[in-house]
């Protein structure tokens, strides 16, 4: 168990993904090195193996531990962001390409789940959209209208069995999906395993090279991986340091789940057009019962430090629509990374040879994943893919220039914290399971008081870029507002793409 969930749990997380999956204990040789075993990360060498060709994952963490168990798992291939956002942000037939490969990663997912007899709940259901009541109803016609150009089914229709929506004017899209993630990947790992895929947890990759012939990744404890070729699927790239975050911007998002009696509410996806928008989704309880999904209230990472008011505000809004909503089992929050233009970061790296990426989930990260499964897998193997352009890791689209400017006035402001006074004066001021950043002369300090009273005291800099740090008391971590890096208390790395712990920092008071 990692730090984050003793603290904040999804209903994924109690299905172990490879059980028996072991540290890497000595140097290894693979055609291809993974480095995440998330869904992009396992479903790529799924489809490695597929071509004959022998596959390492590696991963800092518990293999699918990461923020792939802290999805909804809503698989929607229409855009997260609106199809009308959609094109305006990329031409039409690049739009009509983010679709299709939207559309074909669900289609292969379910071609995996009946060739391998893989139990996950997979199955076939309608999406919702319904206006919000404090959104303009020509935000419908305008999504009417692109799924329209687009070629994308879609119903008009009034009124959900929901109080307060009984009028409401709402978009109906057959043919979406959903399923349960982990018990889909554990599945997946089983397949790969008896090809002999090789897959390593709590193997930290500190360091990727390229050499004359292949590249090399470094793994903590003094191992080494040696690779024809390596692919980055992890949260946030941890292998460089600029191209790609300047183009992406972290966001936590939120949910919870609640007892619902069986057939009480429709099994289909429903999310609103509020801003930010809601989500809900079903999955199966126990005694009977489903499990009523509900997420949303998104913020930027480190923006914000108030989890209790934005799921009091989820369970306010689901409940006032289904006031017979039965009592809260889970809660837990996730790290999304929005892209300028929607879509992730697939392919080939642009300063690389033999190294490729895929980040950017843009709040698609199921079917984003198994995109990249679609294009990284034929790219290394030779062959073409339909999809590559949309997904071009070098892009910078014209269209989102004022996007650009905006997400990354965050590290500039960021920066400038540094010259301010600390949150606290002492650490005496912290309680137990609290934290806080002190300033120690011209030095921040993330200070963080244990349970048992024991004080962790780290450099509040991030070691990715240098942003300073922002205490998280829901996860109980240090979140990067920057680029999305968090360091459990002890200074550990949690998620990238930082790669090297927090500094030790003096005690101060």
């Amino acid at each position: 168990m990692n730090a984050w969930d003793e603290h904040s749990r999804s209903v994924w997380m109690d299905a172990q993904v490879a059980p028996d999956a072991r540290p890497l204990a000595g140097s290894a040789n693979a055609d291809v090195a993974i480095v995440g075993s998330g869904i992009a990360g396992l479903s790529i060498g799924y489809e490695l193996l597929q071509r004959g060709l022998s596959v390492v994952i590696l991963d800092r963490g518990a293999i699918a531990g990461g923020m792939t168990a802290r999805t909804t798992a809503h698989l929607a291939p229409i855009c997260d962001d609106s199809l009308a956002s959609l094109l305006s942000m990329r031409e039409i037939d690049e739009a009509r390409g983010f679709q299709a490969s939207q559309s074909a990663a669900l289609d292969r997912i379910e071609q995996i789940v009946q060739r391998h007899g893989i139990a996950c709940e997979f199955r076939r259901l309608d999406g919702i959209l319904c206006l919000d009541p404090g959104s303009e109803p020509s935000i419908l016609d305008d999504e009417a209208e692109a799924a329209r150009r687009l070629g994308i089914a879609v119903v008009r229709e009034t009124g959900l069995p929901l109080r307060t929506l009984t009028e409401t004017p709402c978009l109906r899209y057959p043919g979406q999906a959903t399923f349960h993630p982990l018990a889909y990947l554990r599945g997946l790992c089983e397949a790969m395993a008896a090809q002999g895929a090789a897959l390593h947890p709590r193997s930290a990759v500190e360091e990727i090279a390229e050499t004359a012939d292949g590249v090399r990744l470094s793994v903590a404890g003094g191992h080494e991986v040696l690779a024809r070729h390596a692919v980055v699927a992890t949260n946030a790239p941890v292998h460089a340091r600029f191209a790609y975050h300047t183009k992406q911007a972290p966001y936590r998002t939120y949910a919870m789940a609640f007892e619902i009696e069986r057939g009480r509410l429709a099994d289909a996806l429903y999310w609103d057009t509020a801003d930010p928008y809601h989500y809900v989704r079903l999955t199966a309880g126990a005694d009977g019962k489903d499990l009523l999904i509900v997420g949303g209230e998104d913020h930027k990472t480190g923006e914000a430090d108030d989890a209790p008011r934005r799921f009091a505000a989820l369970e306010a809004w689901i409940r006032t629509l289904l006031p017979d909503l039965g009592r809260e089992t889970h809660r837990w929050s996730g790290q999304v990374m929005e892209t300028l233009d929607y879509g992730a970061y697939i392919g080939r790296d642009p300063d690389s040879r033999r190294t490729y990426v895929a980040t950017g989930d843009s709040g698609q990260g199921m079917t984003h994943g198994v995109v990249a499964s679609l294009i990284i897998p034929a790219m290394i193997a030779g062959e073409g893919s339909e999809y590559a352009a949309v997904y071009h890791p070098a892009r910078t689209p014209a269209r989102a220039a004022a996007t650009f400017l905006s997400e990354n006035a965050t590290a500039v402001t960021n920066m400038a914290e540094y010259a301010l006074p600390g949150e606290i004066a002492s650490v005496d001021e912290l309680g137990p399971g609290e934290g806080g950043i002190l300033r120690d002369g011209l030095n921040k300090v993330a200070a963080y008081r244990d349970v048992d009273g024991t004080v962790q005291l780290r450099s509040a800099v991030c070691t990715h870029l240098g942003c300073h740090l922002k205490w998280n008391a829901f996860e109980r971590c240090w979140d990067c507002p920057c680029h999305g890096s968090h360091f459990a208390p002890d200074g550990s790395v949690l998620n990238g793409p930082a790669i090297s712990p927090l500094a030790p920092a003096r005690e101060t008071s």
